[in-house]
């Protein structure tokens, strides 16, 4: 059995990612030592006390000097020049592959030598197995750090790492003896990358529904109250809920919406509310502490995910916001798009619109308002947390993966 295991992420702890050092502290608490690695330090911190304690034993890579880095890499050499010398070849191989015109073929090199304090750090803690979240940079860091120790790894592929980063993916699947990921419909996408579907695993990024309880709905608010979370970027579909609202009043329904989250295109979804006359019913209200959200949340009567693709291919996988909506009751809408049907059943645990298509979400967020009685879809979504989506069932399916 595996107990001591190496974990790579791009940020631990990372608001974006609550997931990832959600997983982390479940596998504490199963028993096993987990060693925690992140390529770069969270910009904003975490108000938990496990969080902190977890942001304390992680060890930050690009807070280490290239130069120091570079030093460490030719200890390694000289400590074991065969291993070292064959893995600098896989990347000069790599980037040949990719091309050595691409500045992002050159960056594996820089990659390469972080891999090394990787390595450095599976060695010093005597860990025996390496996993990582996210496909692109971290995979591409772990995968080095695991030919230079021989410890063998997986990976757990998520969204923008697969469908706008698909570096080396079928290099990636061969070299790591699990390629995990959130989703059937990821899983797909990874097999028309040429990976193994013999060595392709989902796992969902589950959350502990034991900490909050399903609330019955109260009364509707009157103007209804909408809530919708997420980065303010393209794929989250902010600007295709604001012309769907739209379409709403012009047919006289009234509305509160609250957007949650900070972004790029803060400043153009409020001229777009202002263009629309909208500015009266809909609220910036920036981002909110994770410890927070579900309290905001239970404020809603409704929560909608515009989600959709981006011009880059760009797109959620499934996202943790409508889980946590789930759990507690609150009726969501969202979008046919990658994974979130896996989640949500129209019309059974929730509502979803065409992906990019207002006239469409507004229809939908419509025919929730009309439902007289949401009890039953509120609490089939629960249960559908409850069965696939849950941490520690998904945890466990991590751990017989590391152990297998």
């Amino acid at each position: 059995m595996i107990d001591t295991i190496a974990y790579l992420a791009p940020e631990i702890p990372s608001v974006s990612g609550t997931f990832v050092y959600q997983e982390i502290i479940a596998l504490q608490q199963s028993g096993l030592k987990i060693v925690p690695i992140s390529v770069h330090q969270p910009q904003v911190l975490v108000e938990d006390c496990e969080v902190i304690k977890l942001g304390k034993l992680t060890t930050y890579l690009y807070q280490h000097s290239l130069l120091s880095t570079l030093l460490l890499s030719l200890g390694l050499l000289i400590k074991n020049p065969q291993k070292y010398i064959a893995v600098f070849l896989t990347v000069l191989s790599d980037i040949s592959q990719l091309g050595i015109s691409r500045l992002s073929s050159w960056k594996l090199m820089y990659q390469f030598l972080y891999a090394c304090r990787v390595a450095k750090i599976i060695e010093a803690n005597s860990c025996h197995y390496l996993h990582i979240h996210f496909a692109h940079v971290p995979t591409q860091i772990g995968m080095y750090a695991s030919q230079l120790t021989g410890v063998p790894f997986s990976f757990t592929a998520h969204a923008n790492d697969l469908f706008a980063n698909q570096l080396l993916l079928a290099e990636k699947g061969r070299r790591a003896k699990t390629a995990v990921t959130i989703s059937e419909y990821n899983r797909q996408f990874l097999l028309k990358q040429g990976l193994d579907a013999q060595k392709i695993e989902v796992v969902r990024c589950g959350i502990d529904t034991s900490k909050h309880e399903y609330l019955p709905l109260g009364s509707r608010a009157n103007p209804v109250k909408i809530g919708s979370l997420g980065r303010l970027v393209a794929k989250k579909g902010m600007d295709d809920l604001i012309l769907a609202l739209s379409l709403l009043e012009q047919k006289g329904i009234d509305f509160q919406l609250e957007i949650a989250g900070g972004g790029s295109l803060r400043s153009e979804l409020e001229q777009m509310a202002i263009a629309k006359n909208l500015a009266d019913k809909i609220k910036f209200i920036g981002t909110i502490p994770h410890e927070q959200v579900y309290d905001w949340m239970k404020g809603l009567d409704l929560f909608v995910l515009a989600c959709k693709q981006d011009e880059k291919g760009d797109q959620d996988g499934v996202p943790v916001v409508l889980m946590e909506a789930m759990t507690i009751g609150v009726p969501v809408v969202s979008t046919r798009i990658s994974g979130i049907t896996e989640l949500i059943e129209h019309e059974s645990s929730g509502f979803l619109a065409h992906s990019n298509d207002p006239t469409s979400l507004a229809v939908t967020i419509e025919q929730l308002l009309q439902q007289s009685d949401l009890a039953a879809i509120t609490q089939a979504a629960r249960q559908r947390v409850v069965e696939e989506f849950e941490l520690t069932t998904n945890v466990n399916r991590l751990i017989a993966i590391f152990n297998a």
